[in-house]
């Protein structure tokens, strides 16, 4: 049986001259469409994708500059967050630090950085006064800052920076005191292990007005010198006649020292408990084995991995005068959720001129959740 004749429907059913005059208008507006290149007032993202990281584009240059010795491992956790927002944002980003940790070998590297070499800066401001000055002439040299980790907003601010990302340390040692207190501790002493930067005090402070409700009378041990110095240093402490019953350290390089010598304590003596700013894998060990009462966590990944996104999109969306458009477009796209979930890396409220990247707490509760990331990504 024969169909019944159709009318022809679409291009195919038009006159011949009709469907030339089709194509001859499909021609120009793609050959206008292909002409047409998105300016940085036309370069917002979809939500999901990173902003204009278009093919061809050439990678975004930035440097990111940190107070840390070469010694300190705790810095390889954003190492490898700048790797990853490399890669997720077309970026290039050199680790920039001085050998030995001298703040003044920190501004003689910052005082060096120029727009012939780079697009944006990342740094940490671990002692303002000294870094104030080069840190300020970055803006007259056309290169976006962003203060990561050391330093507050109000340092941020002072030094001509977009923000700062970090942990409010004041904050994250009032919260930490606050639950030593309902452990019972009346009375610790600070491991202080890098008292030439501001942040070291306002942990220890935060911590003793949590334990306490006083503001003042905060007991620091200034630790210096190798690993072994340190351990010695606190073994006197411990071998004294004024022991506390709660120990504070403010990272992996004074909790280590302070884990071995808690460790070698005569059976009979009473052990501190030790708390701790900052994760390694040695450190969520001895949560696990009740050694240290728990960890705070600065997700330091996400202070490496926001610096590097945030300036790519500020760069990308071309400088907006709104600093916080590029960090309302950051918080919607698929690449950083994707990563901060994978390693468990909760993202906090962001406010204004600060994105805070803690505190969060690890306990035995939550162990199991970071120890597969700890020291890497963690």
């Amino acid at each position: 049986m024969r169909r019944a004749h159709r009318p022809a429907t679409g291009l195919m059913g038009w006159p011949q001259a009709a469907r030339r005059v089709i194509c001859l208008i499909g021609a120009a507006v793609a050959a206008a469409v292909l002409a047409w290149s998105p300016g940085p007032a036309q370069a917002a993202a979809t939500p999901g994708q990173p902003t204009a990281a278009a093919a061809g584009a050439r990678p975004l240059r930035i440097a990111f500059v940190s107070h840390a010795p070469n010694s300190d491992t705790w810095w390889n956790v954003i190492r490898n967050a700048l790797k990853d927002g490399a890669a997720d944002f077309n970026a290039q980003v050199d680790y920039l630090n001085p050998a030995d940790g001298s703040i003044d070998a920190m501004a003689e590297i910052i005082s060096k950085l120029g727009p012939d070499r780079y697009d944006a800066v990342a740094a940490t401001v671990a002692d303002l006064g000294k870094l104030k000055g080069p840190l300020s002439a970055l803006a007259a040299r056309g290169l976006p800052l962003v203060t990561v980790n050391s330093g507050t907003t109000d340092d941020s601010v002072a030094v001509k920076a977009l923000l700062h990302i970090g942990q409010p340390e004041y904050l994250a040692g009032l919260q930490a005191g606050q639950r030593a207190a309902k452990a019972g501790h009346k009375k610790f002493v600070c491991l202080n292990h890098f008292s030439s930067v501001q942040a070291s005090h306002e942990r220890c402070a935060g911590f003793h007005k949590g334990l306490t409700g006083q503001d003042s009378g905060v007991q620091e041990l200034v630790l210096d010198g190798s690993p072994e110095a340190m351990r010695s240093t606190i073994d006197a402490l411990l071998q004294g006649s004024n022991v506390p019953t709660a120990l504070l350290a403010l990272g992996t390089t004074s909790a280590l020292p302070a884990m071995a010598a808690l460790r070698a304590l005569p059976a009979g003596q009473a052990v501190p408990m030790l708390y701790t700013f900052d994760l390694s894998a040695e450190i969520t060990e001895g949560i696990r084995k009740g050694l240290v009462g728990f960890a705070i966590d600065q997700q330091p990944y996400a202070q490496g991995y926001l610096s590097v996104a945030y300036l790519a999109e500020y760069l990308r969306m071309g400088r907006p005068a709104n600093i916080n458009t590029p960090k309302y477009q950051l918080y919607t796209l698929y690449p950083l959720h994707q990563r901060m979930g994978r390693y468990g890396i909760e993202l906090k409220p962001s406010n204004g001129r600060d994105i805070q990247s803690g505190p969060g707490f690890v306990t035995r509760l939550n162990l199991d959740k970071v120890e597969r990331y700890s020291g890497s990504y963690r």
